[in-house]
């Protein structure tokens, strides 16, 4: 469940800077609703470390929740709130790995704690970590399952408006260092990845489904288009990097990035 291959918790680094809210950029989107955690998670949230920020995030990754596909949306919070508890109980995750979660009705949830609008560090990607955020897609979307329009929209606006903060281009690609040797790249590799990536293209997992990862270059041309960019000949991403000096982010694995890699 939870997509959980090629996860890891959220590398212990040193001090980060605690960064504002970010300046206004020429192609912003507006921030869709996003459900609070306090509204679906209530008196079920657990003692934790307080959240790790980056200093801006580069790049989304999409995933699944490899959960039934089968749910009333009312039911989305008890969902959530059953998938907080396997991470942070059965797994012993400090919290829910993603920074937010997206049902099949096209309602955004705020997942890990830290602030929607800040560069919260997740556990979502191993290796990619850092400078991105999560958003999983409640459901299980192998080869032949429908992804709802609603839900495609939904993962759109909110790249579009959360990589819009960084002035990214959801078309375009970002250079990433990986933090950890399980990914596809070695730690300490300054890797080219989409701005608007899949699970799958970080670590070696069928996440987010092939379904779900097959509809990625229409959520891209749509985040643009929500941040009112021109149409261009950009098809999927393109071989512009949206961040040429990757900075000093991790190079090696850390121990809790061995300890939550599996």
């Amino acid at each position: 469940m939870l997509c959980a291959h090629g996860v890891e918790n959220a590398a212990e680094t040193s001090a980060r800077p605690a960064t504002h809210r970010p300046a206004a950029t020429p192609y912003a989107a507006p921030r869709p609703h996003i459900v609070p955690r306090s509204q679906w998670l209530g008196d079920a949230a657990r003692k934790q470390p307080g959240p790790r920020y980056d200093d801006r995030v580069a790049a989304v990754f999409v995933h699944h929740t490899d959960s039934p596909n089968g749910y009333d949306c009312a039911d989305a919070p008890r969902i959530l709130r059953d998938l907080y508890t396997g991470q942070t109980g059965t797994r012993d995750w400090d919290d829910i790995g993603y920074n937010f979660v997206v049902d099949r009705c096209g309602t955004v949830y705020e997942g890990r704690a830290g602030g929607v609008e800040r560069a919260v560090t997740g556990a979502h990607t191993q290796g990619f970590n850092h400078r991105t955020a999560g958003i999983a897609a409640l459901g299980t979307f192998t080869a032949g399952m429908p992804v709802p329009r609603a839900m495609i929209h939904a993962i759109a606006a909110l790249s579009a408006w959360k990589l819009g903060l960084t002035g990214t281009d959801p078309r375009a690609s970002v250079r990433l260092v990986s933090s950890n040797g399980l990914s596809r790249y070695a730690a300490g590799t300054t890797a080219e990845l989409p701005a608007l990536a899949g699970h799958n293209d970080g670590y070696m997992t069928s996440c987010p489904g092939a379904a779900l990862h097959a509809r990625l270059p229409e959520i891209r041309l749509l985040a643009a288009r929500l941040q009112g960019r021109p149409a261009g000949p950009q098809e999927g991403h393109s071989r512009r990097a949206a961040s040429s000096d990757p900075g000093a982010l991790p190079s090696s694995p850390q121990r809790a990035d061995r300890r939550w890699g599996s």
